[in-house]
């Protein structure tokens, strides 16, 4: 585990959230005036970059949509390419808090990936049918898989440290769900340490969610999917990937 103080760079992909995103990184910036953000625009066509630039945030700015995991994975490389030593993902919509992004990096001294987890006794946010059976369901084999106990395995709240950042800078999977469920598993057959903090989510503060309720069971089968592929994959070698870097 890390034992000089990290550089943390905070990662928020965003696709079409040009309501949301300035006071979101108004709240980043009056939180955490020490530490950076970068925007990874997915392809937006709205005024998503012009919020983030107008506030003097780096960005990224991907010509079509990738997706989250596309957008993690540029934010991933950016971080190894400029000396940044932790990723914290914090979604652009307003939902996660930037004051408990401190404590998440804090655990990173005990882990390789810190997830903020939804269900773990914090907050009143709540799921329900297929999709939050889904979601114990995940949790509970990606927990296995990583020997840890995890009661939220699909949140997009995380921080990554340093082994982390330099397997997900080459690996990390572009597909539906692979920025949660897929990474956790490629991390955890790499040998990574995951572990959960308990954190209160917040309402949207403006955009559109990513899933409507009549879409849990397209949800639940999807992550199944997910979880197969991701464990078909051939396992990570961490030493190989750090060296290729």
């Amino acid at each position: 585990m890390p034992s000089t103080p990290l550089r943390p760079l905070i990662v928020l992909p965003a696709f079409n959230e040009e309501q949301a995103l300035g006071p979101v990184l108004d709240e980043i910036s009056a939180a955490l005036p020490d530490v950076d953000c970068l925007v990874v625009n997915d392809g937006s066509d709205d005024g998503t970059v012009a919020v983030a630039r107008a506030r003097g945030v780096t960005v990224v700015d991907l010509p079509f949509n990738l997706g989250v995991g596309g957008a993690m994975r540029a934010g991933f490389r950016y971080a190894l390419r400029n000396g940044y030593s932790a990723v914290v993902q914090v979604d652009a919509d307003g939902q996660h808090d930037p004051r408990d992004v401190p404590r998440l990096v804090a655990e990173l001294d005990r882990a390789d990936i810190v997830i903020g987890a939804r269900f773990a006794g914090t907050g009143d946010y709540s799921a329900r049918g297929p999709r939050r059976w889904a979601m114990k369901v995940l949790a509970s084999v990606i927990g296995r898989i990583a020997r840890t106990k995890l009661t939220d395995a699909t949140s997009g709240f995380k921080a990554s440290g340093p082994r982390a950042v330099g397997l997900f800078a080459a690996t990390y999977p572009a597909e539906y769900l692979g920025d949660t469920v897929e990474a956790l598993v490629i991390a955890a057959r790499a040998g990574l340490r995951i572990r959960q903090s308990p954190v209160a989510m917040r309402d949207r503060q403006g955009g559109v969610p990513s899933h409507h309720p009549v879409k849990a069971a397209a949800y639940l089968a999807r992550a199944s999917m997910a979880l197969s592929f991701a464990m078909i994959r051939p396992k990570v070698r961490l030493a190989r990937t750090e060296e290729s870097q």
